[in-house]
């Protein structure tokens, strides 16, 4: 029941897995510790597929985690090939999600040291490893990818900063403290960007005048033929979802941009390519494993949904930490084996009963969808924090992302800067105070060596292929 509530509620545009997971908290209090966790946690894992469902047939992504897949999802729909694109987003969805789990499974006696492993200076690495990842993404102009993520560090910064009370860009305006709301921006940049290009055309998303091709088979089919890439991706969601403040949003992206730099046909990609659909669905999911390590090791929530999630720990008087791995380790294995249950019916459960079926949305008339996604996507954003400010930020972001489109600016570009510029400047800055302002503090371990061995590896990999076909 949570799974399927879950996937309902990821589906709707700016409503997603947080707001459900609230609703049912207070509910919980009718059930055992152990019942209410488990109900929460599938929500949240329902949700994170439930994204990609709008993703896919409406360029809306459901939830932050899904934005990366409506860059090949929705291009397949256009397509006609809708059915294949939801297919291979169950299928790599449920292999990511029990990675994931089996992950969770072989590391528990280790789990709480492999968590200490990353501190301030790692976790400032690994967003700057995130954002050299613009280098990859920005097709075409590195000029254009560049100043347009520099605007995606900017949106972050608006408001009180969080590592000093100083109040920036707010306008004098009170309603600003609290910075601007990136699943805002997300529905502008998709939800109202596209309905305004889909405005002057006729006819529904689907530009195929074919019957919808694919099938379910199809979907799983490539998805098992393409082992190495959700491997690849569930690794990197599990260990992104695992570092607080991650999530599965910067999960997304990095996995994307890292599958498409390793096909050695990065064009293709943001054109329908069914890897794309692969490597982001298979982040996302497994980034909820990763998530659970840091909310049952130490309490430290990394999202919105795993705020919540402690929420429901604390409200049935279970305290996170080493009695989840000891005297209570049987919560913990009843959550992990919730989430496998999950993942493994979400094949036969959605893939064959209801995708066949979805995928003839897209073939509806434009006339009917513009309205209908456009009211919900500002009455979700309403609902979720009751501000106008976030309202407004749909609509400009809306406008802004048109004219990104029709310019050929990237708007992973600037999602990259959004989402990772917070995150970076609070462990940097909480480094510099750690080291008393030396800079050292950043090449003094082994773990941050690497990282940033990664990352120049990442900058300099364009130049690097040149050179290797030069040779």
């Amino acid at each position: 029941m949570g799974f399927c509530f879950g996937v309902i509620l990821g589906a709707i545009p700016g409503v997603g897995t947080a707001v459900g997971m609230a609703l049912v908290l207070p509910l919980t209090i009718f059930v055992d510790g152990t019942t209410a966790v488990i109900l929460l946690t599938c929500i949240y894992m329902g949700g994170m597929y439930g994204g990609s469902i709008s993703a896919i047939l409406l360029n809306v992504p459901g939830t932050a985690g899904s934005a990366a897949t409506t860059f090949d999802g929705y291009p397949m729909s256009r397509k006609g090939q809708a059915v294949t694109a939801l297919s291979i987003s169950a299928a790599s969805s449920a292999i990511g999600g029990l990675i994931s789990v089996i992950i969770l499974f072989l590391i528990t006696p280790f789990i709480i040291e492999l968590v200490l492993l990353f501190n301030s200076p790692d976790l400032f690495l690994v967003a700057l490893l995130g954002l050299a990842m613009i280098t990859v993404v920005s097709r075409g102009s590195m000029v254009k990818g560049l100043t347009i993520g520099m605007f995606g560090l900017l949106f972050s910064t608006v408001g009180v900063s969080p590592t000093a009370p100083d109040v920036r860009y707010n306008f004098d305006s009170v309603l600003l403290y609290d910075g601007l709301n990136i699943v805002a921006a997300l529905l502008g940049l998709f939800a109202i960007s596209e309905m305004i290009k889909l405005a002057a055309e006729r006819g529904g998303i689907a530009k195929s005048d074919t019957e919808l091709s694919g099938s379910v088979a199809e979907g799983i089919a490539f998805t098992i033929y393409h082992p190495w890439y959700v491997i690849k991706s569930s690794l990197i969601g599990t260990i992104i979802g695992a570092l607080p403040g991650a999530g599965s949003s910067m999960a997304n992206f990095v996995a994307y941009s890292e599958a498409m730099r390793s096909s050695g046909m990065a064009d293709s990609f943001g054109k329908g390519d069914k890897r794309g659909v692969l490597a982001s669905e298979a982040s996302n999911n497994s980034a909820v494993g990763g998530a659970l390590i840091p909310t049952l090791s130490f309490g430290i929530p990394g999202s919105a949904s795993t705020a919540i999630l402690l929420g429901g720990f604390l409200m049935h008087g279970l305290n996170p930490g080493p009695s989840l791995f000891g005297s209570n380790l049987n919560i913990t294995f009843s959550i992990y084996l919730a989430v496998a249950i999950g993942v493994i019916v979400l094949i036969p459960l959605l893939g064959l009963l209801v995708i066949t079926q979805l995928g003839h949305l897209t073939k509806v008339n434009t006339d009917y969808i513009i309205p209908i996604i456009v009211v919900l996507s500002m009455a979700g954003i309403y609902t979720s924090n009751i501000s106008w400010i976030d309202v407004l930020t749909v609509f400009l972001l809306g406008i802004g992302g048109y004219y990104m489109r029709k310019y050929d600016f990237s708007i992973v570009a600037f999602l990259l800067g959004a989402i990772l510029g917070r995150m970076a400047e609070e462990n940097l800055f909480r480094s510099l105070q750690i080291s008393g302002g030396s800079y050292e503090i950043f090449v003094e371990s082994p773990l941050s060596i690497a990282i940033i061995v990664i990352t120049l590896l990442i900058v300099l990999s364009p130049q690097l292929q040149k050179i290797r076909g030069l040779a």
